[in-house]
């Protein structure tokens, strides 16, 4: 009778636990197998996996954060242009979310204006530096870029407010579309690998392979896929890595088939420890070998010093930038880093 009295409270706790990550889980993609698709779950190239509960189980015992400390105020950048008509201009907001005005289109790529990156207003990465630009200062906003479902990339609270205020496109990778239309939002296109869209002013949007994996409960992993995406145009292309690992071919096939890259907008955090983070994230070193591989004239650093996501600190991230691009031989094509709320006109 006793171990019936200890087990049923350990038991409601795991059945909680199950239903709220049920609940949260986003919907399955279905559709046709494919090289990167066995009909249940997306593959990356080359077949790599992020580690399993098992390996998570051991980072969190064994974590070593690096230090952040929260800054509860910015001094914002200058308020954007409300269209770059002839030209590019490239504002780096938070995180992954970059404002990309060019040839008279306004594109967000993975918009995120939320205190937490959780499905719990509560608990979760809670953000440690504010968005470089105010939500009420952006202009009219045309299209989104959504790279795959994670919450720190998918901030759906976000997403609902882009659609009251503008109304805008958003470009998808498979499956994420399901999501959108659960929270009422259908002016979405899907993309799978190397799949194009046209999109006004002459431009062009092309979904390409990213080493990750996908999910937002319990039960939906790697159940819609995720990418990167090249805006094409005629004066060079620019290319979002979105969240990615490396491999030693992936971004070779990139530059090859995507030049010219006039601009290329790469992850360099939460890459810490290697040993659970390498499979998902490149490091800063690993960066500047994508940033090489893709021939990219010039790359601005994403994904670092907003959300404390893995072990690495908030100036880690730029610190080891700075030692890797030390190594290469000079003159190289740059790889920068920005302030929030920092833009820069690209010729």
């Amino acid at each position: 009778m006793l171990i019936i009295y200890i087990l049923l409270p350990v038991a409601a706790v795991a059945l909680t636990f199950i239903l709220i990550g049920y609940s949260i889980s986003a919907p399955r993609y279905k559709g046709p197998v494919s090289d990167h698709f066995d009909g249940k779950q997306f593959i990356n190239p080359g077949g790599v996996k992020a580690n399993g509960l098992i390996e998570v189980l051991k980072w969190m015992r064994e974590r070593k954060r690096g230090a952040w400390t929260e800054q509860l105020e910015n001094t914002f950048g200058e308020k954007p242009a409300e269209r770059i008509e002839n030209g590019l201009r490239i504002t780096f907001v938070n995180h992954t979310t970059f404002l990309i005005q060019v040839d008279g289109m306004n594109i967000l790529t993975d918009p995120v204006w939320s205190k937490r990156t959780s499905p719990f207003s509560w608990i979760g990465p809670k953000r440690m530096r504010p968005p470089g630009i105010r939500f009420e200062d952006l202009p009219k906003i045309d299209l989104v870029l959504l790279s795959h479902n994670h919450y720190d990339h998918l901030d759906i609270d976000t997403v609902k407010r882009l659609v009251k205020v503008f109304n805008p496109q958003f470009i998808v990778s498979l499956g994420v579309g399901a999501f959108l239309r659960q929270h009422g939002i259908h002016a979405y296109h899907e993309l799978d690998w190397w799949q194009e869209i046209a999109i006004p002013n002459g431009l062009s949007v092309q979904a390409l392979p990213a080493q990750h994996f996908s999910g937002r409960g319990m039960l939906d992993r790697d159940a819609t896929l995720w990418c990167g995406y090249l805006l094409k145009r005629t004066d060079g292309n620019i290319y979002f890595a979105g969240d990615t690992g490396y491999n030693a071919y992936t971004f070779k096939e990139i530059g090859e088939r995507c030049a010219p890259i006039r601009a290329a907008l790469i992850p360099i955090g939460a890459y810490k420890p290697a040993w659970f983070m390498s499979p998902i994230h490149c490091s800063p070193e690993q960066a500047v070998q994508i940033h090489q591989e893709v021939k990219s004239s010039l790359t601005i650093a994403s994904h670092f010093g907003t959300f404390p996501l893995a072990d690495d600190g908030a100036e880690e991230p730029v610190r080891d930038l700075n030692a890797a691009l030390a190594k290469l031989p000079k003159p190289h094509q740059p790889f920068l880093t920005l302030q929030e709320g920092k833009g820069i006109d690209i010729v």
